[in-house]
């Protein structure tokens, strides 16, 4: 017979378990911050913590000698917890992403702004508004300022405005006329929709309101347009032989010459398939460097970081004094220490951002020289691993390093994630970068001749004459990446 018991016991267990050292949060927050990210931080900083100062730096005086102003923070061995490169500290770099959660604690006191910093922030919000730039007009602020100017009927007007206001962005109708009736909607209340549309479909851009693209290209002929006929009958009844590039299938059915049909087709391709599509507020993001490219006097690539509009900080001589003088009450010596500590982090994390970002970079131009020699087709594959192993940190630093960072090269600026490419091997062994692949893919189509383009079954054996082997998947998938159309698409066709 099988008996069971129940009870407590005590087991001795060994569990290993890495404590997230602080400093290393800090410096990897700090490491993935871009520029002008970096320079709002230290603003930010330097309104919460009033050890802080920014170091006006004179040339005609020597510089200071540096010291660890707080005698009761830690020993300077420990500085070696800021990077820990001698290990791989994955869960370090992941919980990063739940700082807050993780460490409510060190973030408590920022969440209490102080009276000078509320100040400063309400000046900023009168600066930003007196300078903001005036809305952009909208397409229904558009429409309805020309419907003001037409002089309808009230009912007729509302039911105007509820139409423009269904308009998606690119100026097409959402959903059909009746979704936006009631449900028990007469034939006049249906009549004086349909007039509405109407109307709506007068106003500018031309296509506007439309419900389907046949119907916006439709809208936007005028009698007066070259083959004005021709394309009434290719927008009616062939886009998608168009679409397909059949033209021989549109001369059999409408009886049009391939040349009529090629000229018709031109005139098409000057409508707008998304008249709304201007009025969307288009944000175009400026783009700093970190990075510059130079290249010294041996022809050699050498990078440097663009930090000079970041300040240099230091440790108030004031609190340190007052920190060191014996006169400060425990209260005020608690709080300087606390405030020393946090600025001495954040100087070093600063520090070691530009070690480890102008070292990620540098041996990432090291690796991808033929590239600023030669142009893209020279990019060499490249993983990110690669780079950390020759830096000698772990590959999260340097994707945290990378990370939103530009560098500017004598070919224009690029992303430091750029220059991480994949590859394929050559006849000769020897590593071709995808993009050398696309290169030479495009320079094919553009030589081709287009009254009998290249099938991709062609293209890899083009490819394979000049040493690359590829697959037919392969150049199936960079061509529609590339937004090259099929051999059939591509045709031109001839009488």
């Amino acid at each position: 017979m099988l008996k069971m018991s129940m009870g407590m016991e005590q087991k001795l267990q060994q569990k290993q378990s890495m404590i997230l050292a602080p400093r290393m949060i800090q410096s990897m927050e700090i490491l993935q911050l871009p520029i002008l990210a970096l320079q709002e931080r230290i603003e930010q900083e330097i309104i919460e913590n009033p050890i802080l100062e920014i170091q006006e730096l004179d040339p005609d005086l020597p510089e200071e000698q540096e010291e660890r102003e707080n005698p009761d923070s830690p020993a300077d061995t420990e500085k070696e917890l800021v990077v820990d490169e001698a290990h791989d500290n994955v869960e370090d770099f992941e919980r990063l992403l739940n700082m807050g959660d993780d460490f409510p604690d060190a973030y408590e006191e920022r969440s209490r702004p102080s009276a000078t910093r509320i100040a400063e922030e309400s000046d900023r919000k009168h600066d930003a508004m007196a300078n903001a730039v005036s809305r952009h007009e909208s397409l229904y602020d558009y429409l309805d300022h020309q419907l003001g100017e037409l002089e309808l009927e009230p009912t007729l007007h509302a039911m105007c405005e509820r139409i423009i206001s269904g308009l998606d962005s690119n100026g097409y109708l959402k959903g059909t006329l009746e979704d936006m009736l009631p449900p028990t909607a007469d034939e006049e209340l249906q009549a004086l929709a349909q007039e509405a549309l109407h109307v709506v479909q007068s106003l500018e851009p031309p296509g506007v309101g439309a419900r389907s693209l046949r119907e916006c290209l439709l809208l936007q002929l005028t009698p007066s347009m070259p083959y004005y006929e021709e394309l009434k009958t290719l927008i009616s009844g062939h886009l998608e032989d168009l679409r397909d590039n059949r033209l021989p299938a549109i001369q059999r059915k409408t009886g049009y010459s391939l040349e009529t049909i090629q000229h018709a087709w031109d005139e098409l391709r000057k409508l707008n398939p998304k008249p709304g599509a201007e009025f969307s507020e288009i944000n175009v993001r400026s783009v700093t460097p970190d990075l510059f490219v130079d290249r010294d006097e041996n022809g050699k690539y050498k990078v440097r970081l663009e930090d000079g509009e970041t300040p240099t900080l230091r440790i108030s001589s004031y609190y340190r004094k007052r920190l060191l003088n014996g006169n400060a009450t425990p209260e005020e010596r608690e709080f300087i220490k606390r405030k020393i500590n946090a600025a001495q982090w954040l100087i070093e994390s600063i520090e070691q951002r530009r070690s480890t970002l102008t070292r990620v970079a540098q041996a990432i131009i090291d690796h991808q020289t033929r590239f600023l020699e030669e142009g893209p087709e020279a990019l060499e594959p490249l993983k990110m691993q690669q780079i950390a192993d020759k830096v000698g940190v772990h590959v999260t630093t340097v994707s945290r390093a990378v990370d939103d960072k530009w560098i500017q090269t004598q070919r224009g600026i690029y992303p430091l994630k750029r220059f991480f490419v994949g590859g394929t091997k050559s006849d000769d062994g020897e590593d071709v970068a995808w993009d050398t692949i696309r290169v030479r893919l495009q320079d094919l189509i553009d030589r081709e001749d287009k009254h009998h383009p290249y099938s991709d079954d062609e293209l890899v054996k083009q490819l394979k004459s000049q040493g690359y082997n590829v697959a037919r998947r392969t150049i199936t998938k960079y061509r529609k990446k590339m937004r090259i159309p099929s051999s059939r698409q591509r045709r031109v066709w001839t009488e």
